[in-house]
């Protein structure tokens, strides 16, 4: 299950990073046990490690201006510089992580990891759990999808109507077509006819020459007449059409100006948020650097004064004199406190540190918003420029059509003149049978007229269709379309639930199979179970998933009860607590984002459990740095890579 990219050996280099002077160590992939006494910076080689990784925990030697760490791996070097200017620590550098969140709870297990502490400490784990999730875009995700979805069935409906307009469509040819059948059967009557006449006549006239010449001029210019009368009428049309979308322009720009922003003031906004957002990181690494070097002082993994790998055995028995005193010389002040003191003011740093890592995820938010909408702002002005020439170029065309249709009608007027001026002219130079010839070919004329408008009207009834047909194969898309946003929307909702399930589930599997390989007699079950709770919420009371942790114990006589955690053994305690850490692990495969997995300050198990619980979590990461005891990193598998700390220095073994 670990990264699907093959790892070969990386190397760490560490200059002035935490008690370290001056480290080389290199990982092969698989097991690395970090093993020697308290106090030998194995902790500041981890906490290195999660620096070169991306993770802001960690810190600067006390008496140097400026450190590094370096790892390279797979050809490629990841950094970490760290500086101190004006009493103020700045991380700089390409780690392998841009974002650490999910590392920091779930692969990098110190001690003080947050995960691991949540049990231990009764914290709401689902919201641990949940903590790397942006819910607010799963949202916004949501919302966007609802969106779509709801265009798509609006263009759907829209085109709910095409069957009846095919049918209607069909009818229409159908009758076009019956249409230009009767034309043509009266055309060629008229045909007959006319030839008839045409033989009663041909003795009688004495003009026929001049007669014929009316006639022609009279049948073009009522030929003309009726052209000019059919643009017309589409000029018309146009111009309506025209006026139809300009006004459907004007309302659209009238929509973008109420649409507009303040550019200066959203600019001058995202500018002060870029600096409060760089003021807070600064001040957060410094919080962050002043409660690692407490807890590493309280832990006994760093001296009070300097912490050195130079370090002798009377150096480490006084360490061990002050993690196990209650009383501690504070570094800052000199006098002597309690040691419970200090934790409770490293408890409220830390409480003010997530509280400017909280300000500091809102204003990220904050300056998403403002951005995205500064580029809907700029979106919106190229729209409306664009709709502003499509209007300006639309009122040309108006007033050109508009001109057209007065030169139409004038010629109208003048060809309807001189139609009425032929039929005079030809009703004088005609008989009784001339005038019957006339009328003929007037009818004829009328229906050849009607015949080519009718072809014209059932050309387009063709092309309608067409038209259709293109529009049936974008219904179908639009239907795939929608079953797609549907399906979008219905993961995007369930999302957050599935997540909950795969943690639940990822936990209980894994306790049960940790509890099978550690072997504690008196713990029957650890199991979590998803609940749905009212808490209140500002005025009102929602609905909230939460985790219940569930412990089953096992008494003498073989009745099984359940317990509370504060009843366990701090060594069963922090199993669990390194359990539900691999499970949030799991769930959100953090694996596939980095290659290593961190596990510090396990004393309080076993030798013998602490091995099995390394053969168990060697088959998840690609790389497990252990740092251990040398008496609990006798119990592990001797193939395993040991890298010894001590005596100030780092060798393999």
């Amino acid at each position: 299950m670990n990264n699907s990219e093959a790892f070969e050996a990386g190397t760490v280099r560490i200059r002035n990073i935490g008690g370290i002077d001056e480290r080389t160590v290199t990982l092969s992939p698989g097991v690395t046990v970090l093993t020697g006494r308290n106090a030998t910076n194995r902790t500041s080689f981890l906490r290195a490690l999660m620096g070169a990784c991306g993770s802001d925990a960690v810190s600067l030697k006390g008496d140097a201006d400026e450190g590094s760490v370096e790892l390279e791996l797979n050809g490629r070097t990841f950094t970490r510089i760290l500086k101190r200017e004006n009493g103020q620590v700045t991380l700089d550098g390409t780690p392998y992580l841009q974002d650490t969140t999910t590392a920091d709870l779930f692969a990098f297990l110190l001690g003080s990891n947050e995960a691991r502490q949540a049990v231990i400490t009764k914290r709401d784990l689902h919201e641990v759990i949940m903590a790397p999730v942006d819910t607010d875009a799963i949202e916004a995700e949501i919302e966007r999808l609802q969106t779509e979805r709801k265009q798509v069935e609006g263009r759907l409906e829209s085109l709910e109507s095409l069957e009846s307009e095919q049918q209607s469509l069909e009818t229409k040819r159908g009758e076009l077509e019956a249409k230009i059948e009767d034309l043509e059967a009266e055309r060629d009557r008229l045909a007959e006819r006319i030839d008839e006449e045409d033989q009663t006549v041909e003795t009688q006239r004495e003009n026929q020459a001049e007669l014929d010449a009316v006639l022609s001029d009279l049948q073009s210019a009522r030929s003309d007449l009726e052209t000019v009368r059919f643009r017309l009428q589409s000029e018309r049309e146009s111009v309506e059409s025209l006026r139809q979308e300009r006004s459907e322009l004007e309302a659209e720009l009238d929509s973008f100006e109420a649409t507009d922003i303040d550019h200066s003031e959203v600019t001058t906004r995202i500018d002060q948020i870029r600096t409060q957002i760089e003021s807070l990181n600064k001040t957060i690494s410094e919080l962050q650097t002043v409660i690692q070097y407490t807890e590493d002082v309280l832990d006994g993994k760093a001296d009070l004064v300097e912490d050195s790998l130079g370090g002798d055995a009377e150096t480490g028995a006084v360490t061990d004199q002050l993690v196990s005193s209650s009383m501690i010389t504070c570094w800052t002040c000199g006098t002597e406190v309690e040691r419970d003191q200090i934790q409770q003011t490293t408890g409220r740093l830390r409480e003010v540190r997530d509280e400017h890592r909280e300000q500091r995820s809102e204003l990220r938010r904050e300056l998403d918003d403002l951005e995205s909408d500064l580029r809907a702002a700029e979106k919106s002005q190229t729209q409306r420029q664009q709709a502003r020439q499509k209007l300006d170029r639309l009122e040309d065309e108006l007033d050109r059509r508009t001109d057209q249709i007065e030169s139409l009608t004038d010629q109208r007027e003048e060809l309807a003149d001189r139609v009425e001026e032929l039929e005079t002219e030809a009703s004088e130079l005609r008989g009784q049978a001339e005038g019957d010839l006339i009328e003929l070919h007037k009818e004829l004329n009328e229906v050849e007229f009607t015949l080519d408008r009718t072809r014209d009207d059932l050309a387009a009834v063709h092309d309608d269709l067409e038209a259709l047909d293109a529009k049936f194969d974008k219904r179908s898309s639009l239907k795939d379309e929608r079953e797609q946003l549907t399906a979008d929307l219905e993961d995007a909702r369930t999302r957050i639930q599935s997540l909950t399930s795969s943690a639940v589930e990822a936990f209980n599997e894994e306790m049960e199979t940790v509890l099978g390989l550690l072997g504690y007699e008196n713990i029957e079950r650890v199991w979590l179970e998803q609940v749905e709770r009212r808490v209140r919420e500002g005025r009102r009371k929602v609905r909230q998933t939460q985790f219940e942790l569930h412990i089953v114990r096992e008494s003498d006589s073989g009745a099984v009860y359940e317990d509370s955690i504060d009843h366990l053994s701090e060594s069963e305690r922090e199993v669990i607590g390194l359990v539900f850490a691999l499970a949030g692990y799991l769930v959100h495969e953090v694996y596939e984002d980095v290659p290593f997995m961190l596990l510090d300050s396990v004393e309080a198990i076993d030798s013998e459990r602490i091995a099995a619980l390394v053969d168990h979590f060697e088959q998840y990461p690609s790389f497990l740095v252990a740092a251990l005891l040398p008496e609990d990193a006798q119990a592990l598998d001797s193939a395993y890579d040991r890298v010894k700390w001590g005596d100030g220095v780092a060798s393999s073994a």
